[in-house]
């Protein structure tokens, strides 16, 4: 597999409470996360859940054998509870950090397949055959209310309750990630970002910056840059990832 990252600040925000995380040693998993809350408390909660998530499922996967998809969902669901578990006992006994919450997208990529944990409206994305396709579905009052037929897709795109949150991990007790798999396929490209991408480049111009930069490491910092183009509101984070079945 080829993959590339790119992180930012953006043009507005003090702090980057975005945090991404690749696994170096087995490029198998990639996970973005987009914190929230008063004072540092975003990049507290967004590095937190990044930490917990990763290590779980690293130990889980060295020490127990890993046979097929319930097993993955599984070791997925459990690894995000428990993130989920740690950022919302912090937040309760720690005045700094009342409050605080992130989004989560994790992607591991095993035998020809995506396995996903979705939480908030950070994105996973599939390009196949210049076509691109969102895999996770967000959790925002906008979505809500686009899914019912109260406003259209025109109306989203400006509404003012835009960022509005409707799940995060740490901000509840329990989590209710969503969970789902999807085959791939040789050249795939799997793209995960936060809305601080998404909120300012649309679907389009997303699909058009891979399909004219061959080189994703390109296609990234285009878009980033794009966004900080056009006002940096908030903190921009993308990964993308090239399949290769060899």
């Amino acid at each position: 597999m080829e993959w590339a990252a790119k992180t930012h600040i953006g043009k507005i925000r003090d702090n980057n409470e975005d945090s991404f995380y690749i696994d170096e040693k087995n490029n198998c998993m990639f996970i973005v996360a987009d914190g929230m809350g008063g004072h540092n408390a975003g990049e507290v909660a967004s590095k937190m859940a990044i930490d917990v998530v990763s290590k779980f499922i690293e130990d889980e996967w060295n020490n127990t054998e890993i046979l097929n998809d319930f097993e993955i969902y599984s070791l997925i669901r459990k690894a995000i509870e428990k993130a989920n578990n740690k950022i919302y006992e912090r937040s309760l006994f720690n005045e700094d950090c009342d409050g605080m919450g992130t989004t989560i997208t994790i992607a591991i990529i095993l035998n020809n397949k995506i396995y996903l944990g979705h939480i908030g409206d950070s994105r996973a994305y599939i390009l196949r055959n210049n076509e691109l396709m969102q895999l996770t579905e967000d959790h925002t009052l906008v979505s809500e209310l686009l899914k019912n037929g109260s406003i259209t897709e025109i109306e989203a795109k400006n509404h003012p309750k835009k960022n509005i949150i409707t799940k995060a991990l740490g901000t509840n007790l329990n989590a209710e990630p969503d969970i789902s798999s999807k085959e791939i396929y040789d050249e795939d490209i799997i793209i995960l970002c936060t809305d601080g991408l998404t909120n300012i480049i649309d679907n389009d111009e997303i699909k058009k910056s891979f399909i004219e930069h061959s080189n994703l490491q390109n296609a990234c910092d285009y878009l980033v840059d794009l966004a900080n183009n056009r006002g940096g509101y908030d903190n921009i984070t993308i990964i993308a990832i090239r399949y290769r079945c060899s």
